[in-house]
């Protein structure tokens, strides 16, 4: 029996023709998919366009500063109290050595009293030391004087019993006890002399010691009435006094800060940057600032490496003039100066920054129809330009309004 043979050649064809359609299709979906995700019609009314240019580039940086003294001198007693008179008002001024408060303390009259009366008991003790040693210095005195004439009569009496017992007409034993005699009035002596020598060095130390102690406890009690002087709070410059926070009554430490003296000889600025420049700010830098149609040069005091907020603090004084009507509280404009102004490629500023961290750009085709995605560096910045290391050519056009209705979009297409 014969089996029909079917056409397989027909089929075969047929697979490939569906295959190749499926194919098609997925290929002018995909076209028109990437089409609609890659690309994005906007009005080039509503874009920011700037120019790249070679020019001269401006290392500043745009800063707002305040006016302060140029030193702020804190108020603080140096013993504590209770406050008894405000004599000097807040935004007086006033100068050296001028009472601004004044202090009363119980406890330190005490001090005081005991400490003289401690003084005067040394002193009496002194006194009765004196008299004292005096008396016995005069006793020894008188002793040392009989012992004088003692041996004077027992030298003269061994000195004729010895001529008798030479001439044997005394005994012996009669001139050896004249001997023995007048050798006891000898060492008498010399041990009366002894004493008198070391009791005139002991009394020596012991009135030092006692004057020394003496003195100290004067100096006690000269200091502590100096304490007692500073409870009247005085002012350690001249200025103005720009805060005191006391009231009648109130108890206040020693040390603890109840105002402030602004020294009105001099001003500074106080002024913030973002921590993006700390690398670069140091003491010595210069900027400038326009006042009143004249422009005044500054230079960097003090840098604070403390950070804050994503800021750190630094202090500017004037380089040689100050404006006339300055006052503390003002707000100046300030272009500090970060480096030298060098030759480079620049850009104009713009929202587009936020989005991209400067490392890629739109920049339009020769036709100005559309705008294309490309990657470039930017090194540093002034508050008109950034400065351009790689990516862009003069002449070049850029969009540097903000992207953020432009997504991950590789192309824009300008209409008007």
């Amino acid at each position: 029996m014969d089996r029909k043979i079917e056409n397989k050649s027909w089929k075969r064809k047929y697979i490939y023709f569906t295959m190749a359609g499926a194919g098609l299709l997925a290929f002018i979906i995909w076209l028109i998919a990437g089409s609609q995700t890659q690309a994005v019609k906007v009005s080039r009314k509503q874009q920011t366009i700037g120019n790249v240019t070679k020019g001269l580039f401006k290392d500043y940086v745009r800063l707002n500063g305040q006016v302060v003294p140029i030193q702020i001198v804190q108020v603080s007693p140096e013993e504590g109290g209770i406050v008894q008179e405000k004599v000097i008002e807040e935004g007086s001024k006033v100068r050296k050595g001028d009472i601004i408060l004044r202090l009363s303390n119980s406890n330190l009259d005490l001090q005081i009293l005991n400490a003289e009366a401690e003084l005067a008991e040394k002193q009496n003790l002194l006194r009765n030391t004196q008299i004292a040693m005096q008396q016995d210095l005069l006793n020894n005195r008188t002793e040392r004087i009989s012992l004088d004439l003692d041996v004077q009569r027992k030298r003269r009496n061994f000195e004729q019993k010895k001529r008798l017992y030479s001439e044997k007409m005394i005994s012996k034993e009669e001139f050896l006890q004249s001997r023995e005699d007048y050798e006891l009035a000898q060492k008498k002596h010399q041990l009366i002399s002894q004493r008198l020598q070391q009791d005139s060095i002991y009394r020596s130390v012991q009135m030092d010691q006692m004057e020394e102690n003496l003195a100290n406890m004067r100096q006690n009690v000269l200091m502590v009435r100096e304490r007692k002087e500073k409870l009247e709070v005085r002012s350690s410059i001249d200025g103005e006094l720009g805060l005191l926070d006391v009231e009648l009554g109130q108890s206040i430490g020693a040390g603890q800060k109840v105002g402030q003296i602004n020294d009105l000889s001099d001003f500074k600025i106080e002024a913030y940057l973002d921590e993006h420049y700390i690398d670069r700010v140091r003491t010595g830098l210069t900027a400038t600032c326009t006042r009143d149609k004249k422009t005044y040069r500054l230079r960097i005091r003090k840098v604070y490496p403390e950070v804050r907020e994503g800021r750190f603090r630094i202090d500017l004084v004037f380089a040689d003039q100050r404006p006339e009507k300055i006052r503390s509280g003002q707000t100046y404009n300030l272009n500090l100066e970060l480096g030298q102004s060098e030759q480079a490629l620049l850009i104009p500023k713009g929202a587009f920054f936020q989005a991209t961290g400067g490392k890629w750009i739109f920049v339009l085709d020769k036709n100005g129809d559309k705008a294309y995605r490309r990657t470039i560096r930017i090194g540093r910045q002034n508050p008109q330009y950034y400065e351009v290391t790689e990516g862009l050519e003069p002449d070049e056009q850029v969009i540097t309004s903000g992207y953020e209705a432009f997504k991950d979009n590789e192309m824009l297409i300008l209409t008007e």
